[in-house]
């Protein structure tokens, strides 16, 4: 019997009621960890996994202005973006919780009968838009203090132009906000993983019971 087939025998000695807690439970603590080690100073910018680089199209101007001496800007300017994303990150917290409530006894048998970020892949589906109309502003605000956005914009609109950097890297706020919404789901799939992995180290008798079955 495969991994599906042996989850969803096992999860028939859960009853629906205990199978929704589980994942409400889980998954809400699983978001609000992230959340939180995410949406503060250095969530992103002091952690490789997440941090925002400049797009992979502009490595070559970055490089350039490195070697004329300019390499305080290139700092600055990735420096803010991470700064925009530790901003907008708190907004996700009702967001998650919205979708926690939402989530149907469906949801959640194929949720605990799926992969190791099965969940997280829950939150896409059902958050991301949302998130994006929430962090973009956000994002807007605090690149604007800096006054880096639009001297991006230029540069990077005119280098889309000519084909030489990728049109939805053309808009700094726009990347920003994607390479945001990276980090998050990224860092929720993590903390889904360690609870899936570890049901009992959660402390909690309804982890323990409904993962530990499909340990």
């Amino acid at each position: 019997m495969g991994w599906a087939g042996l989850a969803a025998a096992q999860l028939e000695n859960i009853t629906n009621r205990e199978a929704v807690s589980a994942l409400r439970t889980a998954l809400d603590k699983g978001s609000r960890a992230a959340v939180d080690q995410l949406g503060k100073e250095n969530g992103f910018f002091g952690d490789a996994r997440v941090k925002i680089p400049l797009p992979e199209s502009l490595k070559r101007a970055e490089r350039t202005m490195r070697r004329l001496g300019m390499a305080s800007y290139a700092d600055e300017l990735v420096l803010a973006m991470n700064r925009a994303a530790e901003a907008a990150v708190p907004e996700a917290k009702q967001l998650f919780v919205d979708a926690v409530k939402k989530m149907t006894v469906t949801d959640a048998k194929g949720i605990l009968a799926g992969g190791d970020t099965s969940g997280t892949e829950y939150f896409k589906r059902t958050t991301s838009d949302q998130m994006r109309k929430r962090f973009l502003p956000i994002v807007k605000k605090s690149t604007a203090k800096v006054g880096l956005a639009q001297t991006y914009n230029l540069y990077a609109q005119q280098g889309a132009a000519l084909g030489l950097v990728k049109q939805e890297h053309a808009n700094l706020d726009d990347y920003v906000t994607q390479k945001a919404l990276d980090g998050l789901y990224f860092m929720v799939a993590e903390e889904e993983k360690k609870i899936r992995k570890d049901p009992v180290g959660t402390a909690s008798s309804i982890l323990k019971k409904v993962f530990g079955a499909l340990l």
